[in-house]
């Protein structure tokens, strides 16, 4: 029961954020954002019905169709996010009258980017869906061989098409897609938050094993020793794997560098990092 309040309560502020981001930054701007939202705000300029309104009738029947294909309780929660998101960008647009808080496209976009996808990624992570975009490419990828990435994309490329053409701008659609681009980063660092370490692959010529003991005795990071072999198959080889703060990067660099300056190093970004050994 906890556990669905607080779904709820992700879904509720990120779709009043969602909201937010629409009518304070991007539609002021003819800044379309991705998928049906995007479309709303096209037909809003074009029919001049309220982007609520439009939200809620373009996704609404696909959500009772998904019901087939992603389940009731999916689509139940889903129902109710676009509801409420449809509820909050009319509210803040006729009742509290929120006006735009900048006429910069640049600042527009990237603000708007950053509300809306931090709205859709806590409505992800309450378990529901902020449209149809989404919905439609994982209904076709259940009867494709499409991935669901590559359905969102060209949906997403038809939002930026229609955008040039209803505001005669190449301009904006341009600025749609920074738009796009900047939700989508913002849904993965909520969904995944931001690479707060560094995995680090580490093989060297000399000793693995007394490398690895340095580095965890200089900086204090533990990590594993793989055994494997070279593609050629003709040696076997020994890869320390360790995880660290992106602040002892520099240290673990400039030890193994001091151990051995012809070790190899390939440095990836950490998106989670969970577990009680791993102190930033």
């Amino acid at each position: 029961m906890k556990k669905e309040i607080t779904n709820y309560i992700f879904i509720i502020l990120g779709s009043a954020l969602m909201a937010f981001g629409v009518v304070a930054f991007l539609s002021p701007n003819n800044v379309a954002m991705g998928g049906t939202g995007g479309l709303s705000i096209i037909l809003n300029k074009l029919f001049n019905v309220s982007i609520g309104l439009l939200f809620a009738i373009i996704n609404i029947p696909l959500l009772i169709i998904s019901t087939r294909y992603l389940g009731k309780y999916f689509a139940i929660k889903s129902t109710i996010a676009i509801i409420i998101i449809s509820f909050f960008i009319d509210i803040f647009t006729h009742f509290f009258k929120i006006p735009a808080l900048s006429q910069e496209t640049l600042l527009a976009t990237l603000y708007g980017g950053i509300s809306v996808g931090t709205g859709i990624g806590l409505i992800f992570k309450g378990g529901g869906s902020a449209g149809g975009g989404t919905i439609i490419a994982r209904i076709i990828t259940t009867k494709t061989s499409l991935k669901t990435g590559t359905v969102i994309l060209i949906l997403d490329s038809f939002v930026v098409m229609a955008t040039a053409i209803v505001f005669n701008s190449i301009e904006l659609a341009l600025w749609s897609i920074i738009s796009i681009y900047v939700t989508t980063k913002m849904i993965d660092v909520v969904l995944t938050g931001r690479p707060n370490g560094r995995v680090v692959h580490i093989t060297s010529k000399k000793d693995v094993h007394q490398l690895g003991k340095l580095i965890n005795d200089k900086i204090g990071v533990s990590g594993t020793i793989f055994k494997g072999d070279n593609l050629s198959l003709t040696q076997s080889n020994f890869m320390i794997v360790v995880t660290v703060p992106v602040n002892r990067l520099n240290s673990l660099k400039q030890i193994v560098k001091d151990y051995d300056n012809t070790a190899n190093m390939i440095v990836m970004d950490a998106s989670q990092v969970l577990g009680t050994k791993f102190i930033n």
